[in-house]
Formats: C-alpha cells, structure tokens, sequence
C-alpha cells in the first residue's frame, strides 16, 4: 500500500520515526509528511493567513517533508499538492499520550486523520498512553499489521479509527478491544504560578475523574491494559433533539 504518514508531535518524534520503521518494514510505501515542531491539541486548526512552508529530512534511513504549519496542513497540502501518487490510507500517529474520550476534540494527531477521511481517504490514528513513550517499535508493529489487514474497502465513507495502546509492553497488554468512546469529560485547573521576574502565569491541568468513566469505554479498557480501536464518524447532529425542536419550524411559502 501507498501510505501518507502524519502526527502531530512533530517529524522528529520518537512514536512517528517507529512507525515509519515498521510500515516499511511491513513492505508498504510511506510518504511522511508532518509538522516541523509539536502542534499537541491544536486539534483541526487550519493555516489561512500564512504561506506554508517545506523542510527536507533525511536522515538514518528516514526521509520525510516537515510541514511549518498544523497537522491537519500536513494532510491537505500533502494530498493536494505534495504527492504524486494517491495514498490508499492516511495514518497520524503514534502520538505520545491517550487519545480516548474527549480528547478527539482537542487532538492534531485525530484531526490529521480526520481531514484524510473527509479527503475520502481511509485513515487511522493511533497513540499510546505515556507522554513520555520509549522503545515503540513492539506497538509500531501491531500497528502496522493491523493496517495491512484491515478491511478498509468495508468501512464506510468518511470512518477514523482511533487505536489507542496501554502505557505497558506489547507483552504485557491484555489483547485488543473494539470499543465506544467514553462520554466522559476532563475536570480541568489552571495552576497559577509567578515567572523568575515576578509576573503571573497560569498552567492548565486536568483529569478525566475515574468515577465518570463507562466500564467497557476506550479510557476504562486503555487503564485496564487493553489496546483499544474505536471507529469514529464526525456528523455532530443531536437527531433526538433535533426532532424535539421540529414544533419551531414555521413556512413562509
């Protein structure tokens, strides 16, 4: 397969180098293109009043095109402009830290992946629940395999799947699950602290509270060890309460 390759942690990030390995290990064709420097949670932030611009890497067996600009960039200037060749899927990831629940909403590296399926591309994003991962490669191979066997052709239009991996070995996790996502929100802080010169900042900090969270749900299964895939669809319309404000329609015909 032809494989565009994305993230949001930045072309230099330790999760997308071992993904990049093992897609090509597995015999794919991987086109990385992604964001020179860390864009974490600027979800589907889109450049429009700025040019973009392109850095060459290639180094250690690595070549890929640095995107000065967002994840969701990568993906429309790559699959606009940048590659000959059409990709059969677009991947985003492995992204350092859990991206479950509520985190979609604030995510680059679902995003990258959500711009490829509203492209009309298959696409998978993928994370792993440490922000400070180290050897990926064992995860990086489950997940290239299950890219290569996945039955994209029978997903539906415009379909994200979120694969998300414990914060454990490959040897320690408990198997895979297809799972919702938990409905579950973050509680959210700001620490207020003072700069060397005296000036106050403020820090945001946060937890999903564990009593909020559905067993059987992507962050119940990702704490209990389980690699977690859940398809994602983007349509936001609330057809219950859409029904129940049909009295307010009026006809001016």
């Amino acid at each position: 397969m032809i494989i565009a390759l994305t993230n949001d942690d930045g072309i230099q990030a330790p999760g997308l180098r071992a993904l990049y390995t093992a897609l090509v290990q597995a015999g794919h064709t991987v086109h990385c293109i992604a964001p020179v420097t860390e864009q974490s949670a600027v979800g589907h932030a889109v450049t429009i009043a700025l040019p973009l611009r392109v850095k060459e890497f290639s180094e250690n067996g690595f070549r890929g095109k640095g995107i000065h600009g967002t994840p969701v960039d990568c993906v429309k200037l790559s699959l606009s402009c940048l590659l000959e060749a059409k990709p059969d899927v677009v991947v985003s990831g492995i992204n350092a830290g859990a991206n479950v629940g509520p985190d979609i909403l604030y995510s680059g590296t679902v995003s990258a992946a959500t711009e490829g399926a509203h492209m009309g591309y298959p696409a998978i994003a993928v994370s792993y629940d440490n922000f400070r991962p180290g050897d990926l490669s064992g995860q990086a191979a489950f997940a290239a395999d299950l890219i290569s066997n996945m039955p994209w052709s029978s997903l539906p239009p415009r379909c994200v799947l979120n694969l998300n991996f414990p914060a454990c070995t490959m040897e320690e996790t408990k198997g895979l699950r297809v799972c919702p996502q938990t409905s579950a929100v973050w509680k959210d802080w700001y620490d207020h602290r003072k700069d060397p010169r005296g000036s106050d900042y403020w820090w945001l900090n946060g937890v999903i509270p564990p009593d909020t969270v559905a067993p059987g749900t992507d962050r119940a299964l990702l704490t209990e060890g389980y690699i977690t895939l859940t398809p994602l669809r983007f349509d936001f319309t609330d057809n219950a309460t859409m029904q129940s404000l049909a009295v307010l329609n009026t006809d001016n015909s």
